[in-house]
């Protein structure tokens, strides 16, 4: 007990810490479980707090109703598939790319509209590192978007310029996983 209250009687704010709002840009990646489900968790804390939220999913499909998508459902929170399945199952890859492009359309639209306080970009490494959607177009957006507005990409390989960019950047590697012990993914923990 004496360390942790040395510990909270010596803590200082750091110098030019700023308490008022901005719109951060967050990336979650790295190749360990639990990237998205870190975003929507933010999702759920930022819509309790009222602010108005959108996630794009760049490879799982608009039909898809994982739990995630029947949970956004019941709270209103609108969540759009625009992709085509992993891209290593993907039968048409060019079909994929045009699917991330006309994605991309759309999120952008949503940044550059004003209308949200967060969006989530899910899964939007993987068009950038295939190039399927231009970094410099990416980027002069995020740079762009209302000073206000908290942005969150997920997904495995974030190009490095975006890890420069971001004001948070997470990397969860995995350390154990059930998969290694042929253990299949569960209903309500993997979808």
């Amino acid at each position: 007990m004496a360390e942790l209250t040395e510990a909270r009687d010596n803590y200082s704010r750091p110098e030019g810490y700023s308490k008022g709002r901005r719109g951060l840009l967050i990336v979650n990646t790295g190749n360990g479980k639990g990237k998205t489900t870190a975003a929507l968790g933010l999702m759920m804390r930022a819509h309790g707090r009222g602010l108005r939220v959108r996630m794009f999913q760049f490879l799982k499909h608009d039909t898809a109703k994982f739990g995630e998508h029947r949970t956004l459902d019941a709270l209103g929170i609108p969540c759009e598939g625009l992709g085509d399945g992993w891209t290593w199952r993907s039968k048409d890859l060019e079909n994929s790319a045009a699917l991330a492009a006309e994605g991309w359309r759309l999120a952008r639209a949503a940044i550059e509209g004003g209308e949200y306080d967060l969006i989530v970009l899910d899964e939007f490494t993987y068009p950038l590192k295939f190039g399927w959607v231009a970094w410099p177009e990416v980027e002069a957006v995020l740079r762009a978007r209302h000073p206000d507005l908290h942005m969150i990409i997920t997904g495995r390989d974030a190009l490095p310029e975006l890890v420069a960019l971001a004001d948070t950047v997470s990397e969860i590697q995995p350390v154990k996983h059930a998969y290694e012990a042929g253990i299949g993914g569960q209903k309500g923990i993997e979808y």
